[in-house]
């Protein structure tokens, strides 16, 4: 039947009007009569058929013109011209032309070709081929393809209508609202939404970029994941990562397999890291934050970190390294460190770090234990609390409090407060020089020591040295209110000042047992840092090496009328 209706429409169609042709035409409509005839002739129930509804069928809807073509340029096509429209499955797809191939149940669409599927799905494109037993689109040149938010350009995009996939490999862009998504090749999933984009991938989202190889986009929570080598640069600062999920809708990032942030001149790298808009960071495993311009470094199991208010935690082995004064290094340990920014991005910025507890320092010229410390880079002072011990060289100091103050990579100036006491080992090992007083203040010079300064309550124990030997001579015993040493580069003493001093002079064989120390002498040689590495063993004071607590004189409390 259908053969007769084409054999018809062609015959109309030829513009030849010979004889034999009229011939030809007459002999089809006859027929096409026995045809009809047979047709209403058979028994009332079969004319009665429903319309056929073969949903593996591709429906020619329309056209303007139709041709078909047995053995020319498109053999078993009918060509179709027009306002072409064609049905399948609930898609349909209209074009300005089309082969139609009903033994294969397909169609070579050109020309404003659009398809639809649904209310959520639609394409256009300069040419399409689509396949109705596969249900696979293949759509070429100028290609769009809207995806209810999601629009897909392209120029080759393959359409899988049965798992509901679109791939594209001739490089492709996605907007997904705020974010475009850019790359050589990719897919995606109309169903579960979820893209895959490889080679030459950029996400932009708003002023943030995403560029990778391989990343995995979820629209519906606007996530990415890259995997490979991969840059993320934000307002912030920059994140390289391996291994990362950011979240593009609220600008925060998961970070794995040993990324790194990176803020102007400061980076924090960790095992793991997260990152949000306000410039909160949170590192886990072996962390390393690093400050190039302060010139200094933290590094520990756990960190949190504000890059715009400049202030952090650490701990879990949390190392502070300084280097600003120069070549040698600083190294600080504590159970615990806060770092505190004042000034941010500012040229008068500076930091403070806090250390506590069991905390230890060591540099080649200086060591240090404490309970707490607290660094300031503004004037390079390192402060120390309850129990707090500073070496250099054979001298120890110790008190209440000990403020630390280095410059060009030595100690220049040190300050022990509250039962201050200096002590330094003398060349032969058993003997100690030792002064105790309130307050007391040492100057050093290339590192050494050249002159201290003690003010209340001063006592002294004092070996003087033979100039030809270097043999001590005796023991100078003094008490004075404020007395100050002068010391040679060698460390030798220079002259002393004192005010209203008293002292004995004691030979060598006739030094009393209560003045060979004075009354709070400790030597704490086993407690001193030996290297860096030491500063995470912690060897504290005992108990009853701690200092005794000094209660301070308050004022008597006023009375009125026999009540207080």
């Amino acid at each position: 039947m259908n053969f007769v209706k084409q054999m018809i429409f062609r015959v109309y169609t030829e513009r030849k009007h010979t004889a034999g042709h009229r011939a030809v035409m007459m002999a089809a409509l006859c027929l096409f009569s026995i045809f009809v005839f047979a047709a209403v002739s058979m028994p009332a129930r079969r004319t009665r058929q429903k319309p056929r509804t073969d949903e593996n069928r591709v429906y020619l809807n329309h056209a303007d013109e139709l041709k078909y073509d047995v053995f020319g340029y498109v053999p078993g096509a009918q060509i179709v011209k027009g306002h072409v429209s064609f049905a399948h499955a609930g898609a349909h797809l209209t074009c300005d032309s089309a082969y139609f191939f009903q033994e294969t149940n397909s169609v070579k669409a050109f020309g404003h070709v659009r398809f639809r599927q649904g209310d959520t799905l639609s394409l256009v494109c300069d040419r399409a081929f689509y396949d109705g037993a596969a249900q696979a689109l293949q759509a070429r040149n100028h290609v769009v393809l809207r995806h209810r938010r999601q629009t897909l350009y392209t120029d080759s995009l393959n359409y899988d209508r049965l798992y509901n996939n679109a791939y594209f490999f001739e490089g492709g862009k996605i907007i997904d609202g705020r974010d475009k998504l850019s790359a050589d090749w990719g897919q995606y999933s109309t169903s579960t939404r979820q893209a895959d984009f490889y080679y030459n991938v950029r996400l932009r989202s708003g002023q943030d970029l995403i560029t990778t190889d391989t990343l995995h986009y979820d629209m519906l929570r606007r996530m990415a994941h890259v995997t490979g080598p991969s840059v993320i640069t934000s307002k912030q600062g920059k994140i390289k990562t391996s291994d990362g999920y950011y979240d593009t809708r609220r600008k925060r990032a998961e970070l794995f397999g040993r990324s790194t942030f990176m803020d102007k001149d400061k980076t924090i790298t960790g095992d793991s890291l997260y990152y949000t808009r306000d410039g909160e960071s949170e590192g886990f495993g072996n962390v390393v934050y690093v400050d190039r311009k302060n010139k200094n470094s933290l590094h520990c199991g756990y960190m949190r970190y504000n890059n715009v208010t400049g202030r952090g935690y650490a701990t879990r082995r949390a190392l502070a390294m300084e280097y600003s004064q120069g070549k040698d290094t600083l190294y600080v340990h504590a159970d615990t460190m806060r770092i505190e920014t004042f000034n941010i991005n500012t040229d008068s910025v500076y930091r403070k770090v806090h250390a506590w507890p069991h905390a230890k320092a060591y540099r080649t010229d200086v060591q240090a234990i404490s309970d707490s410390i607290v660094f300031n880079s503004k004037d390079s002072c390192m402060t120390m609390y309850r129990n707090p011990v500073v070496w250099n060289g054979s001298r120890q100091l110790f008190g209440e409090q000990i403020d630390v103050y280095m410059a060009d990579s030595t100690v220049r100036l040190a300050r022990v407060t509250g039962q201050a006491m200096s002590i330094e080992l003398m060349p032969d090992s058993i003997h100690y020089n030792q002064v105790s007083s309130r307050v007391m203040t040492a100057f050093f010079t290339d590192g050494k020591i050249r002159q201290t300064e003690a003010v209340g309550n001063v006592l002294v124990d004092y070996y003087p040295q033979d100039d030809k030997d270097s043999s001590l001579i005796g023991l100078n015993y003094t008490e004075t209110d404020t007395m100050r040493m002068f010391m040679t580069p060698e460390r030798r003493l220079s002259r002393i000042w004192m005010s209203k001093a008293t002292g004995t002079l004691y030979p060598m064989t006739q030094i009393p047992p209560s003045k060979i120390y004075l009354p709070g002498f400790q030597w704490f040689a086993p407690l001193r840092p030996t290297d860096k590495n030491d500063v995470f063993v912690w060897r504290g004071k005992s108990s009853s090496q701690e200092l005794r607590t000094v209660r301070r004189h308050a004022a008597p409390l006023q009375t009125l009328g026999g009540s207080r």
